[in-house]
């Protein structure tokens, strides 16, 4: 069902209050019970989006994904909850009232700036996405601040606006679900959003993490935000202080604003290891993390930052080691042996060994827990053995 409109119909409502919860193993009895008194369409939509509810409760909550609308491709691409609310009261902190939400989407975004108090033109050229913003705005009582246009957001006269928010669509269509990661096959491309990112006091421009760092335009500030220590975007900030970098952990938020840095030194693995967090480490800010814990690295190439003392810090997690050794299968079997290990967390950085086929090779059994990083230490293959401090 392409439609949205008949599951906002008192029966459409009431089947997706019955349906609720549904578990998968039991879908079948549901629809069958169902289609004796509805419509077998309608039936399939509301199972549908029970599932799509039961997806989307990571990124929403339980609350709010059960009260909200869905497509496959939503609950996909959308903004997590944390993150959307994060930019949002940032952007309230500037001062901004109303923003034009372009590319809106299913309309996370725009729930979250209405939600900060901030006025939201939310716009997509497609139908069925576009209602489904519209059903979610009223869904969670914010139609009042949010309005939902169907339009090319090219074509969209955003003056008036205290800021401008474009969320280009970064995976292939027509069946080409992939990411895309060439700024300029976004739709619509990086280039123009940069254009229309002059139009405005203030213009937030999600992008992809692994965007890289020479497309980044020089009066634009970058930011890498990760949460739970899953990077989850990067977004380019114009009005705000041109070409600072800074990466953002969620919960917090804790941010770390970039100093410009040289690469630290590579230097002996020491007793400590640190493995930064991943926003940390694509917003290219390890040297930042090193020098606030007298680190440098172990491999010139590697993000990981090698010390002698353990020192506090939110943007690294610290591991304290025991072995440096080559890489070698049958020494790492034969110490998780004699150490009695039976779980074993196994990281990697610059290593073409695949953690769950190293697993099976050493097959650990025991009562103690180690971690071990597959690495390279000054271009060497290396086994890093240690427990998190």
């Amino acid at each position: 069902m392409n439609d949205l409109a008949p599951l906002l119909t008192p029966e459409g409502r009431a089947l997706l209050d019955a349906v609720r919860g549904t578990d998968p193993a039991d879908e079948l009895a549901v629809a069958t019970r169902l289609r004796r008194e509805h419509p077998a369409e309608l039936v399939s939509a509301a199972l549908g989006q029970a599932r799509l509810r039961q997806r989307a409760a990571a990124k929403f909550g339980p609350e709010d994904a059960g009260r909200m609308f869905f497509t496959p491709n939503g609950v996909e691409q959308s903004t997590r909850a944390s993150v959307a609310a994060y930019r949002a009261g940032r952007l309230r902190e500037m001062g901004v009232t109303s923003v034009a939400d372009l590319c809106c989407g299913i309309g996370g975004d725009a729930l979250a700036l209405a939600r900060a108090g901030i006025r939201v033109l939310a716009v997509d050229r497609d139908p069925l996405t576009a209602a489904v913003a519209r059903a979610n705005a009223g869904a969670l009582g914010l139609d009042g601040l949010i309005e939902v246009r169907e339009a090319d957001v090219t074509e969209v006269d955003t003056a008036g606006y205290d800021a401008v928010f474009v969320d280009p669509a970064r995976r292939g269509g027509r069946g080409r679900g992939g990411r895309i990661f060439d700024p300029e096959a976004y739709s619509p491309p990086l280039s123009w959003a940069i254009g229309a990112a002059q139009k405005a006091p203030y213009t937030v421009l999600k992008i992809a993490p692994g965007v890289p760092h020479e497309v980044i335009p020089a009066e634009a500030e970058a930011e890498w935000i990760s949460d739970g220590g899953d990077v989850k975007e990067a977004v380019l900030w114009f009005g705000t202080a041109p070409g600072a970098v800074r990466a953002t952990l969620l919960p917090g938020p804790r941010t770390l604003l970039g100093a410009g840095l040289p690469d630290p030194a590579v230097r002996p693995v020491g007793r400590w290891l640190y493995e930064p967090d991943g926003a940390v480490v694509r917003a290219h800010l390890v040297a930042d993390v090193a020098r606030d814990l007298d680190g440098g690295l172990i491999d010139a190439t590697i993000a990981y930052v090698t010390a002698d003392t353990l020192r506090p810090t939110p943007y690294a997690t610290a591991y304290e080691i025991t072995d440096v050794l080559p890489f070698n299968v049958k020494k790492l079997k034969a110490l998780l042996r004699e150490r009695g290990v039976g779980v074993l967390t196994v990281k990697k950085r610059g290593s073409a060994v695949e953690p769950e086929e190293l697993r099976r090779k050493v097959r650990p059994q025991g009562p103690h827990a180690a971690t071990v990083f597959l690495t390279r230490v000054t271009g060497a293959p290396t086994m890093l053995i240690g427990r998190p401090a």
